[in-house]
């Protein structure tokens, strides 16, 4: 496909790209353990002043009405300092041996999972930007599971480049979203392959679903994949525990009904879904990314 971007911004993206490069590069070459301390620090001192962080503060006030002023900005300034650790982590992320004893990530309830791997059933694996997501994107392929990852692309395509080469790792397989994700994803659950989505970003075109109380455009894809193939939809999570240590969790499969009413089998199994989300962002406020648009205003 031709690039329909103008002259003035592919050069901007391209001088964005590089400054990227560079910080990558410089994390990269940091232990792991002060690569977060130090996105952390940054981020925590520096994101609240920004500008986005009113959105931040907008959208805990309509979720969790109950909040003051004070424990507001507490969450804002967690979300910030997770959200910077993140951002160091990438270039060592795909590093981490997820399964490794003693190693930097407990998992906990997977081994349940890998226990009914022989029942020829698919999966579809869903997450949320919640702790550092990408520990839970690596941990299905790092099972053996032959993985197909969803994301949306960064306007800039340098950034682009730059993320997908911090995944890369064997039996994953990444998918933007777009008008060619659908026969994509269709054609890796014919061949057998496992899907893991992140599902907590709004989606114009979506379907409204409850969520904190209030109607969410929601993407319903991920039920009604599930609903035509009848896969085994599964919640992970990944929560942050000090000195850069992860704890994923894979909750009991979420149970639907298939009833041949496939809008509302739609709606009633992506309601399920973000009840999930709702419960894990409720018990830990400041792991979530709380700047996404997840609401009309």
């Amino acid at each position: 496909m031709a690039d329909q971007r103008s002259p003035g911004r592919r050069l901007r993206d391209l001088a964005e790209g590089i400054g990227a490069l560079l910080i990558f590069g410089f994390f990269r070459l940091l232990p792991i353990r002060w690569a977060s301390g130090l996105g952390g620090f940054l981020a925590r001192n520096f994101g609240p002043r920004l500008g986005t962080s009113k959105r931040a503060d907008l959208n805990l006030q309509m979720a969790m009405p109950e909040l003051d002023a004070a424990a507001r900005q507490r969450i804002i300034r967690g979300m910030w300092d997770n959200l910077g650790r993140v951002g160091a982590e990438y270039p060592h992320v795909s590093k981490i041996d997820i399964f490794a004893p003693k190693g930097r990530v407990e998992v906990l309830g997977v081994e349940k999972i890998l226990a009914q791997r022989g029942l020829e059933r698919r999966y579809i694996f869903f997450s949320g930007h919640f702790g550092n997501w990408e520990i839970a994107l690596l941990t299905c392929p790092q099972a053996g599971f032959e993985t197909v990852g969803v994301y949306r692309a960064p306007n800039n395509p340098w950034f682009e480049r730059l993320i997908n080469r911090a995944r890369r790792t064997p039996r994953l397989e990444m998918i933007p979203k777009g008008a060619a994700a659908s026969r994509r994803l269709l054609s890796a659950l014919n061949r057998g392959s496992q899907l893991c989505i992140l599902v907590d970003q709004k989606m114009n075109d979506g379907i409204p679903v409850p969520f904190f109380g209030r109607p969410a455009m929601t993407a319903p894809a991920l039920a009604r994949l599930a609903l035509r193939f009848d896969c085994i939809v599964v919640p992970v999570r990944v929560e942050r525990l000090p000195k850069v240590r992860f704890r994923v969790i894979a909750d009991p499969p979420i149970a639907y009904e298939r009833t041949g009413d496939i809008e509302r089998d739609t709606l009633a199994l992506m309601t399920k879904v973000n009840e999930a989300l709702e419960g894990w962002i409720r018990a830990k406020p400041d792991h979530w990314f709380w700047l996404h648009r997840r609401w009309s205003d």
